[in-house]
């Protein structure tokens, strides 16, 4: 039971951190006013993830106590930008300049990341699917 927690626990991880990087990565490819090194590629996207996560978790927890599907929505997409902004300031080889850059971005990484999110719940589900049938 609690190898499969784990492993789920670590798909999950996994699937948020290679969401953000390649978010980041792809933010330095479409937008001209975006730029990362590849070594803070690597730090951004961890301080971005516990960034995020502590954001979300306070905007969820308590700012709101009961929220709905598109509020939800909504706090990811603040949480990301904040947590954006917040990454950028910190991260010395990430440059972001002008309040478009920073709104194009947050929607790439926003994009990236639910797009793993999706990924990892799919994994598990068949994961789930599969120990059943097994």
């Amino acid at each position: 039971m609690l190898r499969r927690v784990l492993r789920r626990w670590g798909i999950r991880l996994g699937a948020s951190l290679a969401g953000i990087a390649v978010g980041l990565i792809l933010c330095s490819a479409v937008l001209e006013d975006f730029s990362i090194s590849a070594t803070a590629l690597i730090e951004a996207t961890l301080l971005f993830w516990v960034t995020h996560i502590v954001v979300q978790f306070l905007a969820l927890r308590v700012l709101i106590r009961q929220p709905s599907v598109a509020l939800a929505g909504l706090l990811a997409l603040v949480s990301t930008i904040v947590a954006l902004v917040i990454v950028s300031v910190i991260i010395e080889g990430l440059s972001v300049h002008g309040a478009g850059t920073y709104v194009g971005a947050t929607v790439i990484i926003w994009i990236a990341t639910a797009v793993a999110d999706t990924a990892a719940t799919r994994t598990i589900r068949e994961q789930r699917a599969d120990r059943r049938e097994g």
